[in-house]
């Protein structure tokens, strides 16, 4: 076999794999319960220092970096930092996390956040850069309370469940206060 097919048919395996799979090989460490949606960006080129806990979503577009290259041209090296996402934590959307950040347990990053540093756990982090405003529980507790108000639907109400045009003008309809909640 020649060199030619061979690479071939490795890119052909290698294409099989999913973007996951990919990168749990070449030494990133994933907990139960990932969840990756689309467009998610994880550092390939140094996957191995990245680390994500249990009960975790990246929500799309997020990004996780473990080098940063900007000081290639000037220094001739490559800045390095180790990644750490903790248990039950979910990233917003377009968020952004650096290298050398440890985010802690039990955390929520707004959507569209650049995290610079550590976020200590059972916090709330938004912003740019990230900064923590607020407790979880605290969170939570008021969200809890606004289902009460607003109207909370089940799974039969998303793409998954089988939504139809009548039950997404239902819905609009009965979001009366802007929001609702679904399982």
């Amino acid at each position: 076999m020649t060199g030619k097919i061979k690479r071939k048919i490795y890119n052909l395996v290698k294409k099989e794999k999913s973007q996951l799979e990919q990168l749990i090989e070449k030494g990133l460490i994933v907990g139960k319960n990932f969840n990756m949606l689309h467009g998610v960006i994880i550092d390939y080129s140094h996957s191995w220092l990245i680390e994500i806990g249990d009960d975790v979503t990246l929500a799309p577009n997020v990004h996780i970096l473990a080098h940063d290259a900007s000081t290639k041209m000037y220094l001739g090296y490559t800045r390095l930092g180790k990644v750490k996402i903790g248990n039950r934590v979910f990233i917003g959307a377009g968020s952004i996390v650096l290298p050398g950040v440890e985010i802690g347990d039990n955390v929520i990053i707004g959507a569209g956040s650049v995290v610079t540093g550590d976020i200590p756990s059972g916090t709330i982090a938004v912003g740019n850069p990230a900064k923590v405003v607020g407790d979880i529980e605290d969170y939570l507790s008021r969200k809890r309370k606004e289902m009460e108000s607003v109207p909370v639907f089940d799974s039969s109400y998303t793409i998954a469940g089988g939504i139809d045009t009548k039950m997404k003008s239902e819905m609009k309809e009965k979001m009366t206060k802007r929001f609702a909640y679904v399982v």
